[in-house]
């Protein structure tokens, strides 16, 4: 009998999986320890440790700091041969093809995730949470973020801020070194698209 055709879509599971491994491989290419990325990322060994297993999801603030302190661009940590971003290119990613990445809160699909050395971070999002109780902590990190709500009722929570309210086709720019929390209003997963702008 025929083997069946595999999956080959992209899986919560298979790009933790990979993510992990890929950092896993990494680090030990350059004959760091759990201790020695814990110390440039500031992330907690037992963190590491179970993100490279794909035992955990980190969320984008711990995400960010890892491709910082492992001097990549967040590209790098899904594609093992992403292209320089220069003068004159291009990165199409089609509908459903980017790696995702997913935490409790959110679930991410990666734009142009081919490209590296890419000033802007973009992405489109499923947003699962529902009150801000499901967040360790507000979201922070380095640089400026830009939110378009594509369906769904959104409320974004920023320190220090009113709540604000979204509806399909409203924008939101805002420092992200402010902490913050996107909520899904109604019972449907909000869909959205973000692209975070990191200095350096």
């Amino acid at each position: 009998m025929a083997n069946p055709r595999p999956d080959l879509s992209p899986s919560p599971t298979r790009s933790e999986q990979n993510l992990g491994q890929r950092v896993r491989d990494i680090r030990k290419a350059r004959g760091w320890t759990l201790q020695d990325l814990g110390d440039k990322t500031g992330l907690a060994v037992s963190t590491i440790s179970k993100m490279e297993r794909g035992d955990i999801s980190l969320t984008y603030d711990r995400f960010m700091r890892l491709a910082q302190g492992l001097g990549l661009d967040v590209g790098e940590l899904f594609d093992t041969t992403p292209d320089s971003f220069e003068q004159g290119s291009v990165s199409v990613t089609r509908a459903g093809t980017g790696p995702r990445h997913d935490t409790e809160t959110y679930r991410y699909e990666m734009i142009a995730a081919d490209l590296s050395g890419k000033h802007m971070v973009p992405m489109t999002g499923k947003v699962k949470a529902k009150s801000v109780t499901q967040f360790d902590a507000l979201v922070s990190h380095v640089g400026e973020e830009f939110l378009y709500l594509l369906s769904g009722s959104l409320t974004v929570h920023i320190a220090g801020r009113d709540t604000i309210s979204l509806a399909p086709g409203d924008s939101l720019y805002f420092d992200s070194s402010m902490g913050h929390a996107y909520l899904s209003a109604e019972e449907e997963d909000a869909c959205i698209l973000v692209v975070c702008w990191k200095p350096g």
